[in-house]
């Protein structure tokens, strides 16, 4: 599946884009499930849980992948 969030600002922490789309209910589910290394950012396993994410980054959750896209400017 293929998700697409538009990004109306600079960034966004990884465990709160993880909530944001509904993958998870929290962003303490979202720090749990990035802390598993469960998630890629750009193909990479990415364990830092707020790490900042930009326009153009590609984020994967098992089948799940989200597509960050910048809006506006």
């Amino acid at each position: 599946m293929i998700l697409r969030f538009d990004l109306d600002r600079d960034h966004v922490k990884l465990d709160n884009l993880l909530k944001l789309v509904g993958l998870c209910d929290s962003g303490g589910a979202g720090k749990h499930m990035v802390a598993s290394g469960a998630v890629t950012v750009d193909g990479a396993t990415e364990l830092r849980k707020t790490c900042k994410v930009h326009a153009n980054q590609v984020v994967r959750v098992g089948d799940v992948e989200i597509r960050v896209v910048g809006v506006g400017g």
